[in-house]
């Protein structure tokens, strides 16, 4: 009986030793950071690696410090105008790593501050936003609502957490709102496909009006220049009739001249002119042409 129960106590002992050895070391990964509890009490924090502590004394806490997202599907809210909606919402989100002991301290954990901080902030601020837009300017303007949300959930969440990103994954209206605003939008495309039919028109129809009046300035041109060359042809022709009476007055009045200034002209012409025969008839009484004889004179010779 006695060396058995000095074996129950080596084996005992040993045990406590090996507890004793393993609960004195701990290992912290690299995306994340550990809460030293003393009795409890949050003695410090711990890095990535290996540590050591006090067996039965120490306890250690991990928490993370990587960027996380967490989705809240089906959020109920309400349109300016009334139109209820479920939003899905993704959240990105990080604990700073000087500030786990204060998310163990005032949260307990991750989980207690996503549910007593996180959540309720995303929950408020995204009704609020979303009850600024109608439901239609919450569908054109998706990417604006998705910012004016993300920045309302950035400045309200006050704490040891920094919200990286916000991202509307879905807007779910109800079936019959959304055919009624399907119908609305094809009746818009249709309203902007005729304005752009009549502007199309429009356009070609001042095309048209300024080919026809380009035609017509062309044919108004086309004509004003024949008209001139007409005009200049005709002028042309009166001048040189012009000239033309003006060279046979001058002529004219030339040979007048040269008539009055020498008497004898004609007769020296038509003499220079006469091929020597006497005309064969010849009126009683009359002179031979050129010689100024009387036939009468001649007769009595």
């Amino acid at each position: 009986m006695g060396s058995n129960l000095r074996l129950g106590v080596l084996a005992a002992a040993a045990i406590v030793a090996v507890l004793v050895v393993l609960g004195s070391w701990y290992t912290i990964d690299q995306g994340e950071r550990g809460v030293i509890l003393r009795y409890g009490a949050i003695a410090g924090t711990a890095e990535p690696g290996l540590g050591f502590k006090l067996p039965m004394i120490d306890a250690v806490v991990r928490v993370s410090v990587q960027s996380k997202a967490v989705v809240y599907d089906k959020m109920e809210a309400y349109s300016r105008d009334q139109q209820p909606a479920d939003i899905k919402l993704s959240v990105n989100y990080r604990i700073p790593v000087d500030q786990v002991d204060t998310v163990y301290e005032k949260y307990g954990s991750e989980e207690g501050l996503l549910s007593r901080l996180v959540e309720r902030k995303v929950f408020e601020e995204t009704k609020t936003v979303f009850g600024r837009f109608n439901a239609v300017t919450a569908i054109q303007e998706r990417g604006r609502l998705n910012q004016e949300i993300a920045e309302a959930i950035q400045r309200s969440v006050a704490g040891p957490v920094v919200i990286d990103s916000v991202q509307i994954e879905n807007i779910d209206f109800s079936d019959a709102y959304e055919q009624s605003i399907e119908q609305r939008m094809l009746a818009e495309v249709e309203v902007q496909r005729l304005r752009q039919n009549a502007e199309r028109e429009k356009v070609q129809a001042e095309i048209t009006v300024t080919q026809a009046n380009a035609q017509a300035d062309a044919q108004r041109a086309q004509a004003q220049a024949q008209a001139d060359s007409v005009r200049l042809q005709a002028q042309a022709e009166a001048e040189a009739i012009q000239l033309r009476g003006d060279a046979e007055a001058l002529a004219i009045k030339a040979r007048g001249d040269a008539l009055r200034d020498n008497p004898g002209l004609v007769a020296l012409t038509q003499a220079e002119r006469w091929n020597g025969q006497l005309p064969q008839t010849m009126l009683p009484n009359g002179s031979i042409p050129m010689l100024n004889l009387d036939t009468r004179a001649v007769a009595q010779d």
